[in-house]
């Protein structure tokens, strides 16, 4: 990796979702405390930065996504002091910083909001947010068709008849970025974070803060995407390419808000950067975020939907490679996050679905987690010598699954209220995290006389433990470290290009240079290694020169 360019360009960037990473004051919930106590294993882990969840003050109607004030740290995680002793403590450690910002909403407690509804209809307080009368001859109609992405109709009516919109839940009215106040209270948001120290920001909804001033109804047989990957499609060759334009996704007037935010965070040092959560239907669609004068990363959601099927997986990687490269930026890998099944549910299963902006997604029949955290492990080595940088959801670097008999009376997420019950949401990707012991909370807390984590851990994730894990070279976490090391030691790997390698159906040979080759066979039958050195990591064992299926190695030539 270049010495020189800057440090997202390459950058292992570690997801950390901060109630469920480590709880320092025994309540149940992580908070800063805990984070700064497992900051050493983050530096011995081998990540570059981390980005954690919001951590503003919020009534929590979406475990923070919901925003009340986005100067103050909420109570149950800690304070501002606390947040600039971890920047300044994690840049000791070698660590970056990178909070979460979320623009396309703020929380119904917000000071804004509260002011809009004592305004009253037509007040210049309701033009921050997205007000309409409602349609009918008595306005009893939502203005448009819009649902929200967590279910249910995306407007919400008041006792003084006007309607307000929320793309997600009721308690997150969307804010109207035509409105000049809107654009210069984010951007000094932003400077009071950056000139706190961070590094830079998430942001959240990237795609979704402009909407077309019309406010048309959705367009004939188009769904509205939803919430990240939680849908399928039956047929991976379906990868939609073809943009097709829509009233309140990933329209183009919203390149310009962040050419601005760019503008501000080029006022501080140290190469500060913005990752963009933007869904988009076509990689020139994402390619659009990342232009030398927009943001600098984007996740690569196309790579994180793509089925366990070697065909599908280089096109994913060709296509984000040729669309990103064509504007300069680095893609940027992503397996697992908050808002998705854990992957080594997801590649459990008999059949892996590509994940596309479709139906609810409904796993086919029950996960084989030994498949699942094979295929995990090869999985890993492929992101991580890919060109660009790459994302790491805590607890994937144990190997956890997702936590699917989580009991109905403990579900949190608003989806599973707002689906009416249907749809189970994204708590089993947000169990806290086990470090230690044989029984709950392995850790999470400081004493036994804690209060219970907010969503209970499963019995066998005792053998799942960063304590269980640490120094059995077999484990997904030694696994982890050392394809990490290795990466960070390789002159091949990080940043750059990749040239592909013949092989046969159903595998992947690629050689980075200065020699360096990574084969992942995703067939179902053992396939022999191109020539080689050495096998620097395997993500299992090659015996006889002979790469077992569902396996990944990487090679020194």
């Amino acid at each position: 990796m270049s010495g020189t360019a800057p440090w997202w360009r390459s950058a292992v960037i570690y997801q950390v979702y901060i109630r469920s990473f480590a709880d320092g004051n025994g309540d149940g919930v992580g908070d800063i405390a805990g984070l700064r106590s497992r900051l050493p294993y983050l530096r011995s882990l081998g990540v570059d930065a981390l980005w954690i969840n919001p951590w503003y003050k919020s009534p929590m109607a979406d475990h923070g996504y919901d925003v009340a004030d986005f100067r103050e740290i909420d109570p149950l995680f800690g304070t501002v002091a606390e947040a600039e002793e971890l920047i300044e403590e994690a840049h000791r450690y070698g660590l970056r910083v990178i909070p979460d910002i979320v623009p396309n909403h703020t929380s119904d407690q917000h000071a804004w909001f509260r002011a809009a509804l004592a305004a009253g209809p037509g007040s210049p307080e309701r033009e921050r947010y997205v007000f309409r009368p409602g349609r009918g001859p008595d306005g009893a109609e939502p203005p448009n068709d819009w649902v929200s992405c967590f279910g249910g109709p995306a407007w919400t009516r008041l006792p003084d008849g006007e309607w307000y919109l929320h793309l997600f839940a009721p308690q997150q009215p969307d804010l109207n970025w035509e409105h000049p106040d809107v654009r210069a209270e984010f951007e000094s948001i932003l400077r009071f974070w950056f000139s706190r120290g961070v590094d830079g920001f998430r942001i959240d909804v990237a795609h979704g803060l402009v909407k077309d001033p019309e406010l048309p109804d959705l367009p004939p047989r188009r769904e509205p995407a939803v919430l990240g990957p939680l849908v399928a499609r039956d047929h991976p060759e379906e990868r939609p390419r073809r943009h097709v334009e829509h009233p309140h996704w990933d329209r183009d007037e919203v390149h310009e808000i962040y050419r601005a935010w760019r503008r501000v965070a080029d006022e501080f040092p140290g190469d500060r950067s913005f990752v963009a959560e933007a869904w988009a239907d076509a990689p020139e669609r994402l390619a659009a975020y990342v232009r030398p004068n927009g943001l600098h990363t984007a996740f690569n959601f196309d790579f994180l939907m793509s089925s366990w099927n070697a065909k599908d997986l280089r096109a994913v990687i060709d296509d984000s490679l040729a669309m990103l490269g064509a504007v300069g930026a680095p893609a940027t890998w992503v397996l697992s996050n908050h808002d998705v099944m854990r992957h080594p549910s997801r590649y459990g299963r008999r059949t892996v679905k590509r994940w596309t902006a479709n139906e609810p997604y409904r796993p086919e029949g029950d996960a084989d987690l030994e498949l699942g955290t094979v295929r995990a492990r090869a999985a890993a080595l492929l992101m991580l010598a890919l060109p660009g940088g790459a994302y790491i959801y805590q607890g994937e670097e144990l190997g956890l699954p997702e936590v699917e008999d989580l009991p109905e009376d403990v579900l949190q997420d608003p989806v599973w209220e707002r689906s009416g019950h249907t749809d189970r949401g994204r708590d089993g990707c947000r169990v806290p995290i086990p470090w230690s012991g044989s029984a709950a909370p392995y850790g999470f807390s400081p004493d036994e006389a804690s209060a219970a984590p907010w969503l209970p851990q499963p019995s066998a994730w005792a053998e799942l433990s960063v304590e269980a894990q640490t120094g059995d070279e077999t484990s997904m976490l030694e696994l982890y470290r050392t394809a990490l090391r290795l990466r960070r030691e390789h002159p091949a790997l990080g940043d750059g290009t990749l040239t592909w390698l013949d092989a046969p159906e159903g595998v992947l040979v690629f050689r980075r240079d200065p020699g360096f080759v990574c084969v992942v066979n995703l067939s179902d039958q053992a396939h022999a290694l191109p020539d080689h050195t050495s096998v620097l990591l395997a993500s299992g064992p090659v015996e006889g020169g002979v790469l077992p299926a569902d396996h990944a190695a990487w090679l020194a030539v």
